[in-house]
């Protein structure tokens, strides 16, 4: 349905059929933010109470969160070769974003580099938090700095976003559809890493 109404969305007047790479570039930027936020809820819940649970569940997040950003950045370097005739640019938008991966990426490893499982998940909570700073940078990047990178239309300052109403709907789906694929996703690698743990567990 979400590819359905992508292309029957009206075209652009100025990008033409480039624009349509929106419905693939917003939503699974959308959906990282909220990958991360989870990263950020788990590793709160795993300082409280130190129950693993809520560190693979962090990981299974951040697992996601970080495929879904280094797709934001293909896709966005894809609308960038058409629109501005680049794939890439030391852009605002562009570097917080490859910041914003490098810094989950980390999150992850440090798991791997702690010398017990207890560290590693104390260690990849607290970055977990901390690296969350990065969304809203990622995000009003485009309004703090002089950018190439059009400012958010949906979650922008403005009560009345520029986009026409079958586009907004498109958008809806395509981002529905991409939440609901990931929370699949997510529930399932969390049930692989839990699986996994248990066979682990002496």
């Amino acid at each position: 349905m979400a590819v359905v109404l992508a292309f029957a969305a009206p075209q652009d007047r100025v990008q033409g059929d480039a624009q349509r790479l929106m419905y693939i570039h917003v939503p699974v930027a959308w959906t990282a933010y909220l990958c991360f936020a989870a990263v950020l809820f788990c590793g709160l819940a795993y300082l409280h109470t130190r129950h693993h649970r809520w560190d693979l569940g962090s990981r299974a997040c951040a697992e996601v969160g970080v495929v879904l950003t280094a797709l934001t950045l293909v896709t966005g370097g894809i609308w960038g070769q058409v629109t501005w005739g680049t794939w890439w640019t030391w852009d605002a938008r562009l570097v917080s974003t490859a910041g914003l991966l490098l810094v989950y990426v980390g999150q992850l490893s440090l798991r791997q580099a702690a010398s017990d499982a207890h560290r590693g998940a104390r260690w990849a909570a607290i970055a977990g938090i901390g690296g969350f700073v990065m969304v809203p940078i990622v995000h009003f990047s485009v309004l703090w700095w002089r950018t190439l990178h059009q400012p958010p239309t949906i979650l922008g300052p403005s009560t009345s976003p520029p986009i026409d109403t079958m586009m907004a709907v498109a958008l809806a789906a395509a981002v529905t559809a991409v939440m609901l694929v990931s929370a699949w996703v997510i529930r399932r690698r969390n049930a692989a890493l839990h699986a996994a743990a248990a066979v682990e567990a002496p």
